[in-house]
């Protein structure tokens, strides 16, 4: 595992911010919101269809603490982008937006350092104030939205967007999740491809390298992978880029790149202040969750005895929760994984707390694959690989 501190120079001008939202393509919108309602605790924030004189594309945007998702479908058929897209990717996430400042000057840069420009800067504009957007290629068929208020927006969400159709009942009597802002977005790669990737985002759009970790010390008895972090000059944008290391079996990156059809966003990461709580509520709400094993803990409580940090909160608790625990000399971090929140085995949710611990859970990517690796034996992939690094079917 090895951190990095240095973020070069300071870019001369323009700045990511943070995270602005995530939009995503799915089958039917109006269901998909719903869930991510139900399940995860967000609440109906803003809405552009039929009724708001959107004619081609339905977008449902809700909402929880800083986090926003936009889940958007075609409304008409022979849609042939978004239909395509929902053919080979099946519902996933199609684009991570940006709050910047100075759009143009980064569009230009990235644009002189190779990167592919799908739509140049444009204004839209509401009687709520002036929105300036640019769309950059990242992995795959994925894309990078800038976003750069020209006046102080004073509407929903953005210009377009009107009140929710409707809002549920039901969600004021659910208990609350407690999930407040992005810690990361993960985006899985095919093989050889982590690195240009992460070159990608520290050419054109001047990130850095912040941590990486590669197949030595990430493995099970099957399967392994690399990872390198990339972030802003100011390190509120954090993207790690995964790829599967060759192992004896397929590994769940490589399962995720089958299923996906190539690269594309695996996980995101909800940052909580009290992920006790949370589980607990989202539990509640019927969110699945992947289970370590009771060995997991009892490792733990051992590695813990020499530990120079100290876990502030009930082991027996995170254990009955199934909540993991890394640590380094100088602080913790707490988390646990969703199952795939849809039919295919591809994009899943991470629930993240952090005690003066800025890693990604090295300490429990084992634990975290042999629980993904239990589920894959059940869907009938974790399968062998050929000495030509291709998976094939056991039996």
């Amino acid at each position: 595992m090895t951190s990095y501190t240095d973020k070069g120079e300071k870019p001369e001008r323009g700045k990511f911010v943070r995270f602005h939202h995530v939009t995503f393509w799915v089958g039917n919108a109006k269901q998909a919101a719903t869930f991510y309602c139900d399940k995860m605790g967000f609440e109906p924030l803003a809405y552009k269809g039929l009724e708001t004189g959107s004619r081609e594309v339905v977008s449902h945007a809700i909402k929880q603490d800083k986090i926003i998702f936009v889940f958007q479908s075609p409304l008409n058929p022979g849609n042939e982008e978004m239909g395509e897209h929902l053919i080979k990717h099946g519902d996933g996430v199609k684009d991570i937006a940006f709050l910047v400042e100075d759009c143009d000057f980064l569009v230009k840069t990235a644009k002189e350092r190779g990167a592919g420009v799908v739509k140049e800067p444009w204004v839209e504009q509401d009687s709520n104030g002036r929105v300036k957007y640019a769309v950059v290629q990242t992995y795959g068929d994925t894309t990078h939205t800038l976003i750069e208020y020209l006046s102080p927006y004073k509407g929903l969400f953005l210009p377009g967007y009107k009140e929710p159709l409707f809002r549920d009942p039901l969600l004021a009597k659910l208990p609350a999740a407690g999930l407040n802002f992005i810690d990361h977005i993960v985006g899985n790669q095919p093989d050889d491809q982590m690195v240009p990737i992460s070159d990608w985002y520290q050419n054109c759009l001047l990130f850095h390298r912040f941590w990486s970790i590669d197949d030595k010390q990430i493995h099970t008895q099957y399967s392994a992978l690399r990872s390198i972090v990339v972030t802003n000059y100011e390190e509120t944008i954090k993207m790690p880029i995964n790829e599967p290391a060759t192992g004896k079996k397929k590994s769940q990156i490589q399962e995720y790149v089958d299923y996906y059809g190539g690269a594309g966003v695996q996980h995101i990461a909800l940052n909580t202040s009290n992920i006790i709580q949370a589980i607990v509520n989202l539990r509640a709400r019927g969110m699945e969750f992947l289970a370590a094993p009771d060995t997991y803990y009892k490792s733990l409580r051992e590695q813990l005895k020499s530990a120079k940090i100290k876990v502030k909160e009930d082991l027996d608790r995170l254990q009955e929760l199934k909540i993991l625990v890394d640590f380094d000399d100088k602080g913790y971090l707490l988390q646990i994984f969703t199952k795939p929140v849809q039919d295919r085995p591809t994009l899943f949710l991470e629930v993240i707390q952090r005690n003066n611990h800025y890693g990604f859970g090295a300490g429990n990517f084992k634990s975290l694959f042999e629980a993904i690796e239990k589920d894959q034996d059940a869907r009938g992939n974790l399968t062998v690989t050929t000495p030509e690094g291709q998976a094939k079917a056991f039996y």
